[in-house]
């Protein structure tokens, strides 16, 4: 099986996160990480996790998104509302797919969101694709272990049917691009461009649009250069 790491930001129910970790053994998949658990550990997660201990206890706890994503290329955020500045979609099938593939290059992730809010518009930044789950729309509420559940069964089945699209280079780490994205404000803003009444917004949009071109390592190194000439700019040749 891959390596899809499966994230739940701010989980509130300890039983939720023991289904969540039967869920993954289910289908094969055994990285979790937890951002900020309400409770954990806590005997009701290992009663639901109904013998899958050790996905809990080889569970990775950390406080905020952007350490549980730090060395992923590839992140999908699950929600089923929409937010502020778009991201592409998938359903669930074509997201499993895409994982796989991107997991071919070095370790991805995929975020659920806390029980009753789900993620926040600043975790979705985090992500290269949204994934929403076919559902009826009349009630479109899904437990956060049904929702696990379904991706990891889809995840599974695109790795046995081979259902997985090929990549052609390796994208850059979630640090590499949270660097260059840094470097990217700081230049702007000493230029003068960035919106001062909305700078983030504007941020987000230049993430968005840098998110969907996955650029490698190489194709940020070129670009922290540019920004680093734009910053020091040498005298034009004689």
């Amino acid at each position: 099986m891959p390596d899809v790491r499966i994230i739940l930001v701010r989980p509130q129910h300890p039983g939720n996160i023991g289904a969540c970790a039967r869920a993954m053994k289910n289908m094969g998949l055994n990285r979790l990480v937890l951002v900020a658990p309400q409770r954990f550990p806590a005997e009701e997660a290992v009663a639901r996790a109904a013998g899958a201990d050790d996905i809990l206890e080889a569970a990775e706890v950390v406080d905020d998104v952007p350490a549980a994503v730090a060395e992923c290329v590839f992140v999908a955020a699950t929600s089923a509302r929409d937010h502020t500045i778009p991201l592409p979609r998938q359903d669930a099938r074509a997201a499993a797919a895409t994982l796989c593939a991107r997991a071919g290059s070095g370790p991805v992730g995929l975020l659920f969101g806390a029980e009753r809010t789900g993620l926040t518009n600043e975790e979705v930044d985090f992500a290269h694709v949204l994934v929403q789950i076919p559902v009826d729309p009349r009630f479109a509420s899904l437990n956060l272990a049904a929702a696990v559940q379904i991706l990891c069964y889809e995840i599974r089945c695109a790795v046995h049917t081979g259902e997985v699209p090929a990549r052609d280079y390796p994208p850059a780490s979630q640090e590499a691009f949270n660097l260059f994205l840094g470097h990217l404000e700081k230049t702007i803003t000493d230029i003068g461009f960035l919106n001062e009444r909305h700078p983030r917004k504007l941020m987000r949009r230049l993430t968005r649009l840098f998110r969907r071109a996955l650029p490698d390592d190489n194709e940020l190194q070129i670009l922290r250069g540019i920004l680093s000439a734009v910053e020091n700019p040498h005298p034009p040749r004689k």
